[in-house]
Order: structure tokens, then sequence, then C-alpha cells
């Protein structure tokens, strides 16, 4: 039975302290984790490592995000578990880059996504470099996928994912609290028109006038709700059964009746 335990860590971002976070993750980490024989894999928020400094990429950023990696290598082989959500600023021949990584239970850095879509709302598209592919991985036989943030309101990546095999969706977001119905209604939609899990962690606090909304969120094919977190730092596990996927899509059948030639 494919069954997957995530550990959703949602955190308040030290801006521009990459120390203070990575201590505060393994606090957390240490703190709440419980021993399972059920693969674990850890969500945490976009930009986890140094917060929104987009503008001072060259300051905060990471070369190639090797400090991450290591530092979820180290942790990933202490916990024996997985990092499968949450991006970091990485630097990148092309420029700064917002990149999540995946990281196995071995300290193995598996792959990587670049955030594709820059919001234009923050001009991301003056201080970072845009993705130009999407990112299938296999966690523990499950078939995954990344997205970030703003990704999230573009449905034609998530139906992509879909289509092509992924049962589980990663999001990891800054999300304002001003527009949180917003990632609520789209995390259940992507789950719900896609039959699959969605797997989402946003960031907690205030930076620069600006409070990001929590509400990190599990939601299975059907649309129900397995978790949401609230407006302060939390960490849950939540585990689910991927099973319920094909279960959802041979009742439904909506790949099947796709039209694409007319869209």
């Amino acid at each position: 039975m494919p069954l997957l335990r995530l550990a959703i860590t949602q955190i308040d971002i030290a801006i521009g302290n990459r120390e203070l976070n990575f201590e505060k993750i393994e606090r957390m980490l240490q703190t709440n984790w419980t021993r399972s024989d059920i693969p674990t894999a850890v969500v945490l928020p976009e930009m986890w490592d140094v917060g929104y400094v987009i503008k001072e990429s060259q300051k905060y950023g990471d070369r190639d995000a090797s400090m991450a990696a290591e530092f979820l290598r180290v942790i990933a082989v202490k916990y024996n578990c997985w990092f499968t959500g949450g991006s970091v600023l990485a630097l990148t021949e092309n420029g700064a880059v917002n990149r999540a990584m995946v990281v196995d239970p071995s300290g193995k850095y598996v792959a990587s996504y670049d955030k594709t879509h820059l919001i234009p709302l923050m001009d991301e598209g003056k201080y970072l470099w845009p993705g130009d592919r999407r990112t299938h991985f296999d966690l523990s036989g499950i078939p995954a996928a990344l997205a970030i943030c703003y990704d999230l309101r573009f449905p034609e990546l998530t139906r992509l994912y879909a289509a092509e095999g992924a049962e589980l969706q990663f999001f990891s977001a800054e999300w304002p609290i001003s527009r949180i119905d917003h990632w609520c209604t789209l995390l259940k939609a992507r789950a719900i028109e896609n039959m699959m899990f969605v797997a989402a962690c946003n960031c907690v606090g205030k930076v620069n006038g600006t409070t990001f909304g929590g509400h990190s969120t599990v939601v299975d094919p059907w649309g129900k709700i397995l978790y949401e977190g609230g407006i302060e730092e939390d960490f849950a596990f939540v585990e689910i059964d991927t099973s319920q996927v094909k279960k959802a899509r041979d009742f439904l059948r909506v790949f099947e009746m796709r039209r694409p030639e007319l869209y």
C-alpha cells in the first residue's frame, strides 16, 4: 500500500538569517519528531533559508543551493526522512533562482525545480531567472511533482503533472494573508480537478508590512482537507494513502475523456 507521512513545517522565516532558519527547522524537527515505519517527507515554505530578499540576492543567495543542500543532507540522514517541498534563494550561472529541492533519506540530492511563473506584482522578473522545466520525481514509489507559490494560479502546470502520472503535488509559498482565501480555494481546486493529493506549506509572520497567511494544507483527491494550519508556527504529521488516486481516476475517468485537440 503506497503510504506516506507528510511533515508539514510551517515557520516564521527570519529575514536574511540562514543560520537562524537552519536552527529553527532543526529545533522543530527535534521537538516534534516521532519514528515511523512509513516513509516521511518534510515540507517547508518558499525561500525558507533567507526569506523574500530577492533584491539582495548577491548578498544572501546560496551558490547552487549548496549550503541548503548540505543542511538538508545532514538532517535527512539524521531523521531518515525526505525533503520534498520548500525553496531557497539560489545563485546560478544565469542569475538568482527560486529553487525547490528534493533530498532522500540517504542524503542524496535527487531533483530540483526552479519557479517558472514569476509574479509581476512583486517584480520577480527583475530579480529572478525563471525555470524552464517541470520536475517529476519518485518518492518511495509515489510519482510526485514540485511547484512554488504563484505557480498555483496556473492550472495547466498541475494538469500536465497529473496527465504525466503525478499522484502528489507539492507547493511551497510565501502567500499573504490578504489573499489567503485564494490559496485555500485553489489548493482544493488543483486536488479535485486532477484527482491527486496536494501538500502545501506556507510561511507565517510579518515582513515589511506584509503578513503571511499560513494555512498550510493537505488535500486528498476528492477535495477533503486532511490538515489545515492556522496563522502561527506549526508542525504536523499527516498520513496519506496514494492508492486513493487511482480509485478516484478510475471512477471519474477524467483523463480518458479529455479533448486536448479542442483546448
